[in-house]
């Protein structure tokens, strides 16, 4: 059953990590149904977005090669520093430490307090809120030629409010874009770029603690629980990364398209309507937060 527990939270993983609905809060929430009693916790959530991560760097690839190749060569003066994809580099590089920062400081109240299944609510109906609001009213004029300093540090700290599930990482950086008045195609756009070091770094480090400091149920008595079991082991957990990373391919490409052309307003009312459902399982006890 944990395999195929697993399984399951690969494919939520997959079909959730790039609509901004929060792939975190829907892993939680989805952990609480599988029949383990377990939230599976922020380590395992970390691990398996390495595999949608890995997704975009496949669907962007001759992006990223780029911008990586242009942005080292505008460090030995090959070519100016103020070149777009060089700047670029630039960007996802400052835009990335205001999670690294606060990720580092609220460690402890990311893996515990922020999963309560009330905040997990709270958030999905609040921030789509204001995605809704962002989409209907920004201008939608700048592309990413327009990207500044200081637009990319907003971003950045936009980014940073995901290591709260239910806000939506791809949910808060775009709703940043928007409100600076970006289009949606480049909002998403940044927004997956920006994402890579972040998440990567994460997800290795958590990867990192699986492997040299496993809290199992052993562990975890012996330390008079003072870690939380780990609920998936080293081979579901890695099946779950594979599994993600393929659902997640396909979610890219649709959601790329689907921005092109449309508005935010269907995830806008499917955050609210499972914030608000989750609120009544919550209130009746069907569900303990």
């Amino acid at each position: 059953m944990n395999l195929i527990n697993a399984l399951i939270l690969g494919l939520v993983q997959g079909l959730t990590e790039f609509l901004p609905v929060s792939s975190s809060a829907h892993i939680r929430i989805v952990g609480e149904f599988l029949g383990t009693g377990d939230d599976p916790g922020a380590r395992f959530t970390a691990i398996i977005q390495l595999g949608t991560e890995t997704a975009v760097i496949v669907y962007f690839w001759r992006d990223i090669v780029r911008i990586i190749s242009h942005w080292f060569r505008s460090l030995f003066g090959r070519i100016p520093r103020n070149d777009p994809d060089a700047r670029m580099g630039w960007l996802v590089i400052i835009g990335s430490i205001p999670i690294v920062v606060l990720g580092l400081l609220f460690q402890d109240a990311i893996e515990t307090t922020f999963r309560s299944l009330w905040i997990v609510a709270t958030t999905l109906i609040l921030f789509g809120i204001i995605l809704g609001l962002a989409d209907a009213l920004g201008s939608r004029k700048r592309t990413l030629k327009d990207l500044t300093w200081g637009h990319g540090i907003i971003y950045g700290f936009a980014q940073a409010f995901a290591l709260i599930p239910g806000v939506s990482r791809s949910g808060g950086t775009i709703t940043a874009g928007l409100i600076m008045g970006y289009d949606r195609p480049s909002a998403a756009r940044y927004s997956f770029l920006l994402a890579i070091p972040a998440v990567f770094g994460s997800g290795l480090y958590e990867l990192y603690k699986s492997v040299a400091h496993p809290c199992t149920h052993a562990a975890a008595t012996a330390a008079n629980a003072a870690c939380t079991p780990e609920v998936f082991g080293g081979f579901e957990t890695f099946a779950a990364t594979v599994v993600a990373f393929v659902v997640g391919l396909v979610v890219i490409a649709f959601f790329m398209n689907y921005i092109s052309r449309r508005s935010f307003l269907p995830f806008v009312l499917y955050r609210i309507l499972l914030g608000l459902a989750l609120i009544v399982l919550l209130a009746t006890g069907v569900l303990n937060a």
